[in-house]
């Protein structure tokens, strides 16, 4: 099954100040959740047009989330989370851009990283631990793994300019077979680090500092 990949840019400490918030919510919050839950159930009505049920609602799981919790025990909860979380993500964040179609994510970038590895790019630079990191790690509950997906994955906006100089570094010397990928994603981390450059400086309320990878399909 193909799978779609697209990003967006958001502040990581904005998403994770919902989960858990429960009660503590402040009005802003509540404001923002309103249009966070409309778009769990947009989420949902899509899952139910196609048929299919992941035993958790997307609106009960993003309840969930806002309680401090994940601990739903239906077959597929881990995907219902993964996507109440995503629209957190995409509440606070920017527009979202498609990066593209693939048909084994997983495998392609685990093989792009090899050609990026062996010409001398450092691992915390790689792709595959970035692009599938799962959600953030400061989540203070238990957050399942969608095995199946969605997934999340996440990229420091400080290093972009670091990862793009090296991608273009060793553009020539990676495999035909993955030069188009590796360019792609300098040229991404290029126009992100140059609009993080730009808003940190000139806009005093911005605060974005990472790029949130969306796996679906």
């Amino acid at each position: 099954m193909s799978r779609v990949i697209t990003y967006n840019t958001a502040t990581k400490a904005g998403v994770l100040s919902c989960l858990g918030a429960g009660e503590k919510l402040t009005a802003e919050q509540h404001r923002v959740l309103g249009m966070v839950r409309e778009r769990a159930e947009a989420a949902q009505e899509n899952l139910d047009a196609q048929g299919l049920d992941w035993g958790l609602p997307i609106p009960e799981a993003l309840d969930h989330l806002l309680e401090g919790r994940a601990d739903s025990t239906a077959e597929y909860a881990a995907g219902a989370y993964a996507r109440a979380l995503q629209c957190v993500i995409d509440i606070n964040g920017s527009d979202p851009y498609d990066l593209g179609v693939y048909s084994k994510p997983a495998t392609f970038f685990l093989a792009v990283d090899e050609e990026l590895r062996r010409a001398g790019v450092g691992e915390d630079l790689l792709l595959y631990p970035h692009v599938f990191s799962g959600p953030p790690a400061e989540i203070p509950f238990f957050f399942p793994h969608a095995v199946d997906g969605p997934h999340i994955g996440m990229f420091p906006l400080d290093k972009a300019k670091p990862a793009a100089d090296a991608y273009r570094a060793v553009l020539d010397s990676v495999a035909p077979d993955f030069r188009d990928e590796v360019g792609r994603f300098a040229s991404v981390f290029e126009s992100e680090h140059s609009e993080w450059e730009y808003a940190t400086k000139a806009i005093d309320w911005y605060d974005q500092d990472t790029i949130f990878f969306s796996i679906t399909g």
